[in-house]
């Protein structure tokens, strides 16, 4: 028997008994485990599988988030192996491509046993085929690709330097101004593209990323995620079921948003650390209620913050408006492109007021408006 017809024949099988049957996936571990040679066939049968989701829209990130939500740790060193190995294919992967492989977990080795080796193939095999097709946000590797940059803007590496040392630092005062900077910073950063647009049109679109949103409290984190990209003049659209957001937005914004957002998850989820430990401190225990209702707060406070902010730093320019609101107009018309379907959705959240205040404070400490009080 070819290695070939083994693969195949353990993919009839796994298929003859259902999407999950036990018995079926058995019987295909079965054959894949008495024959080694068939080992590189299902090697490459896995990197066409993960080549073929490139060009349905998805990119290594969301896989690799897909298979965690989905699967197990096994699965997601398997995964993490096929999309390294398919990727070494391309001369150039498409910018933001490099941070995703890097983030990827492929150091583990191989179990010894090879049927429930076998059986993690197939189970995560099975996965891959079932996933949907995505709206692209961005070119696929294999395709045309824009001019590589010469390095990260100073703008943005500013910004991160500003958020690193805010989520580093002990003292609440010194990471509330370097987060205020560095919005003020994204803020300018938005006028001054708007100054190069509006001198001279340039045939520039909205572009869109895709952020992952993780569990546990995702609505939240979503409604944070919403706030930031809102505040920086670009649309957030939610996708639950995949857990992530797909943020649409001018390029020169795109980037910005995610730090930000990434900046002040960390630091929520610090202070929402400190809160519990003084409410146990106090006596009381900790409670989901509790953290749901901390980070909605916290998301509800930055968002109504972040715009003010924005809004201040806008005014300074009364000029730029049009071209402010030119690019936000075209920044909804490309998300009603990508998205002609999106609905909104209710929170669902235990209400736990102790949760709330502490959430409220703690975005009030993040404190986007150097030298001006804190909200009460």
């Amino acid at each position: 028997m070819t290695s070939g017809s083994t693969v195949d024949k353990a993919f009839e099988a796994l298929y003859a008994g259902g999407d999950r049957g036990l018995d079926a996936l058995d019987t295909a571990a079965s054959l894949l485990a008495a024959d080694p040679s068939a080992d590189a066939e299902l090697a490459r049968r896995g990197e066409e599988f993960v080549r073929t989701l490139w060009a349905r829209g998805w990119q290594p990130a969301d896989l690799a988030r897909t298979v965690r939500r989905e699967l197990e740790d096994e699965h997601a060193r398997v995964l993490a192996g096929l999309i390294v190995k398919e990727t070494t294919r391309y001369e150039r992967l498409p910018r933001r491509w490099d941070a995703q492989l890097e983030a990827l977990d492929a150091g583990a080795a191989r179990p010894t046993d090879r049927f429930s080796y076998a059986t993690t193939v197939l189970e995560l095999y099975r996965l891959l085929v079932r996933l949907p097709r995505l709206d692209a946000v961005g070119p696929a590797p294999g395709e045309a690709l824009p001019p590589a940059a010469a390095g990260e803007p100073r703008m943005l590496t500013r910004i991160r330097a500003l958020l690193a040392k805010a989520e580093a630092t002990g003292y609440p005062e010194e990471a509330e101004a370097l987060t205020a900077k560095a919005q003020e910073l994204m803020a300018r950063h938005s006028l001054d593209e708007a100054t190069l647009a509006a001198g001279a049109p340039s045939p520039e679109t909205p572009g869109a990323i895709r952020i992952g949103v993780e569990p546990p409290y995702e609505q939240a984190k979503a409604i944070l995620l919403d706030a930031v990209a809102t505040a920086n003049h670009c649309r957030a659209v939610w996708n639950e079921a995949y857990g992530f957001s797909t943020v649409v937005g001018f390029e020169a914004d795109l980037d910005p948003v995610e730090l930000l957002y990434t900046s002040l998850l960390v630091q929520g989820t610090a202070a929402m650390t400190r809160a519990e430990a003084e409410q146990r401190a106090g006596g009381r225990k900790r409670t989901k209620s509790f953290r749901q209702s901390f980070f909605l707060a916290y998301a509800n406070r930055l968002g109504k913050r972040l715009s003010a902010t924005s809004r201040r730093v806008a005014a300074e320019a009364p000029t730029l408006l049009p071209a402010l609101a030119s690019r936000e107009v075209a920044v909804t018309a490309r998300t009603d492109e990508l998205f002609p379907e999106t609905r909104t959705t209710r929170v669902r959240a235990a209400w736990d007021e102790a949760g709330w205040t502490r959430g409220a404070d703690a975005a009030d400490r993040a404190g986007l408006h150097p030298g001006r009080p804190r909200l009460r």
